[in-house]
């Protein structure tokens, strides 16, 4: 992976490793986080050892890491999964973990950043994600980072017994 840092906001993106577990596994089980994934199951070492294991070193995943330029610390994920190369997509997903990056402008950078490098050297040429229709600030973010709305989808997933709508992003790659 080639450097992706945004001065402006003062983020880079690197490669997650197994050092990142604990982070990442302490992130997508707060409240803050979870609640805004389909996926809600806690996280555990083991299962995110897994993931890792059977889902990035396969190459079905790529999942970055974060970081505050200045201090090098590291503030949430971004990550494409479910790559495929033959039609040259893949689904885009998001966290911030540390509560005082949230609101900053970070998401969106860091979207930016990913969709440069799933682009530049992925050569993909369409990315997507679902985001919950009631998650306003997480869909203007998407949409400042270059995402369309593309469909909403009534009653998708059950979440604690309620249906929840979720709205359909993409984006394509502008040198295709």
């Amino acid at each position: 992976m080639k450097e992706y840092k945004d001065e402006e906001a003062g983020i880079y993106l690197r490669l997650m490793t197994y050092e990142d577990t604990d982070n990442i596994v302490a992130w997508r089980n707060s409240d803050a986080v979870r609640r805004n994934f389909i996926y809600q199951e806690l996280f555990t070492r083991e299962s995110h050892e897994n993931w890792i294991h059977n889902m990035v070193e396969t190459g079905k995943v790529v999942q970055t890491i974060i970081c505050e330029l200045s201090t090098n610390q590291p503030l949430g994920s971004v990550y494409i999964r479910d790559i495929d190369r033959h039609h040259n997509k893949a689904e885009y997903g998001i966290f911030i973990g540390e509560p005082q990056a949230r609101g900053r402008g970070i998401g969106t950078a860091a979207a930016k950043l990913m969709l440069r490098y799933c682009f530049e050297e992925e050569k993909l040429h369409r990315i997507f994600l679902r985001a919950f229709a009631t998650n306003q600030q997480a869909i203007r973010s998407y949409e400042k980072a270059g995402f369309v709305r593309e469909a909403l989808l009534r009653d998708d997933v059950c979440i604690d017994g309620k249906y929840c709508d979720i709205v359909l992003m993409g984006a394509l790659n502008p040198a295709d």
